[in-house]
């Protein structure tokens, strides 16, 4: 009887102990961060996943948080992370500088995090979880809002400038024979083009090349004390941070000898028989200036385009070809993709959106690339500066259009009767929507380019019509009704409604509205 009251006690202290663990656990874990907050320094910790399937789920922790707590106690960031070997830099891994086996990794988390957390508790601060579940939470507590970031013009040149133009200090490649990191002179490129988004053999990702490199750099300067950038996850990642970042208006160009004028070259010899357009005279000085990165056309190195894609494809380009290169729609780094996507600009996709790009006459767009002052397989100079300056003449010699058909040739009006049955005829203000949209794009340097002619404006709205001061009707292609052995042209009714309406839409016009027929239609 005495052992079974002796055992109910042990079964009963043991209870309540497990309940106050819980509770302080509980409690840690509530105060540690408010439900369905919105963090930009979230970090899954799965380490473990290395050696296997996790036991429990990923911990959820919040880095900025653990920053602060430690700047209130004096110290930084060496209370979690170990100085590298022979290197003047912080491991990125918590308080190890290797993965040895999952028991050693699993310790030094549980050792190190709880110890902390119950040293804190003692002397009474608010602190974090010191049971499982307050750390492995089934649930997330916090939303994402972190925001990628890279050096773009402005960012790069506030670098070069700080660092005096020691390019080394961020620039590196890998040398093969030596087995090290070196710096060649004049080969930088984005550090993107080695470091991708997953660790590879003996090349570490992007994400953690940034955060070893940029965030030893900016804390060996504030240690230092002086000028240095952000060390915490919400410096760099989030919005209204980076709202904060000075922004340099005009950063001058990049010191990377490369060429204001160029041509678009196919990496064959001239008089190869797969030669059959003129070549491409390229303003590469001018599209430098439109973008906050080379890697906007250089997506994967510096090199021309042909290194990669050639005319037949090859492995290195990913077997797309130098044609599929440069005219694919879908694809940002191509020539007609970027501007594609520049016409989905309002002042643009009124006409744009509605325009099939192998409309007929589109040709003409082709010349404005391929330019005819270069016959195809003619030779080029093969001095190069020489084959620059035939570029810069050629591109100089171009003339742009800025604006649109003299207004006398312009209808004031036009009358739509044809489907005056229930409504009166609708009075299109052409001449007035005419001269609004060429105000528009005036300043536009691609449309002033790409519009070959002053009656290139028209085709918006005559889409499959020849450049032409007076157009065919619309009725001359669109049937009423609508012609069922051409199912892919609408009847005039619906062509008349796609084109104004998809414009209105497009373009941002509230009015008329799609459902208000009477503000173009009046009642009869």
């Amino acid at each position: 009887m005495h052992k079974e009251k002796s055992r109910l006690r042990i079964a009963g202290s043991i209870f309540v102990a497990i309940l106050m663990i819980c509770a302080v656990g509980a409690h840690a874990a509530v105060k540690s961060s408010p439900p369905g907050e919105s963090r930009a320094d979230i970090l899954n910790i799965d380490t473990l996943k290395t050696f296997g399937p996790l036991e429990r789920g990923p911990v959820e922790f919040f880095h900025d948080k653990h920053t602060v707590a430690l700047e209130k106690a004096g110290k930084d960031c060496v209370a979690c992370h170990l100085k590298e070997t022979d290197k003047d830099r912080l491991s990125i891994k918590f308080m190890r500088l290797k993965e040895d086996n999952k028991k050693v990794v699993m310790d030094t988390y549980h050792a190190n995090c709880i110890a902390c957390h119950n040293q804190m508790m003692s002397a009474g601060q608010e602190t974090g979880p010191i049971v499982c579940a307050g750390c492995h939470a089934k649930e997330d507590r916090a939303m994402s809002s972190r925001r990628p970031i890279g050096l773009d013009k402005s960012l790069h040149f506030r670098h070069e400038k700080a660092l005096e133009k020691k390019c080394e200090q961020c620039h590196h490649v890998y040398d093969e024979k030596a087995k090290k990191l070196i710096y060649e002179k004049g080969k930088e490129g984005t550090c993107r083009y080695c470091h991708k988004e997953m660790s590879e053999e003996n090349r570490i990702s992007m994400r953690l090349a940034a955060h070893t490199d940029c965030v030893a750099c900016h804390r060996a300067l504030q240690v230092q004390h002086k000028t240095a950038g952000p060390v915490q996850c919400g410096g760099c990642h989030e919005l209204k941070q980076q709202q904060k970042i000075e922004v340099v208006a005009n950063p001058p160009r990049m010191e990377m000898k490369q060429p204001d004028t160029v041509f678009v070259k196919t990496g064959l010899k001239p008089d190869d028989a797969t030669v059959r357009m003129s070549p491409v005279p390229f303003n590469h000085q001018g599209h430098e200036a439109l973008n906050d990165n080379c890697r906007a056309c250089h997506h994967a190195s510096l090199t021309a385009c042909s290194e990669c894609h050639t005319i037949q494809g090859k492995k290195e380009g990913e077997g797309v070809k130098l044609a599929q290169a440069m005219h694919q729609k879908n694809a940002m780094a191509s020539c007609i993709g970027c501007h594609s996507e520049k016409q989905a600009a309002e002042s643009c996709a009124g006409c744009h959106h509605f325009m099939s790009p192998t409309r007929k006459g589109s040709d003409a767009g082709c010349l404005v690339c391929h330019m005819p002052g270069a016959q195809a397989g003619a030779p080029l100079p093969s001095d190069e500066k020489m084959a620059a300056e035939l570029a810069g003449g050629m591109l100089a010699a171009r003339t742009a259009t800025v604006s649109t058909l003299p207004e006398n040739d312009i209808p004031e009006t036009v009358e739509i009767k044809s489907l005056a049955d229930k409504y009166k005829p609708v009075i299109l203000p052409h001449r007035k929507i005419v001269l609004k949209l060429a105000s528009d794009i005036k300043d536009n340097k691609l449309a002033n380019y790409f519009h070959t002619d002053p009656a290139t404006l028209c085709q918006g709205c005559h889409h499959n019509s020849p450049l032409a001061k007076k157009p065919p009707l619309c009725g001359s292609c669109h049937g009423e009704p609508f012609d069922d052995r051409n199912p892919f042209r609408p009847g005039l009714m619906a062509a008349y409604h796609q084109q104004c309406m998809g414009c209105h839409e497009e373009m941002g016009i509230q009015k008329p509205a799609s459902r208000d027929c009477v503000s173009c239609h009046k009642e009869k």
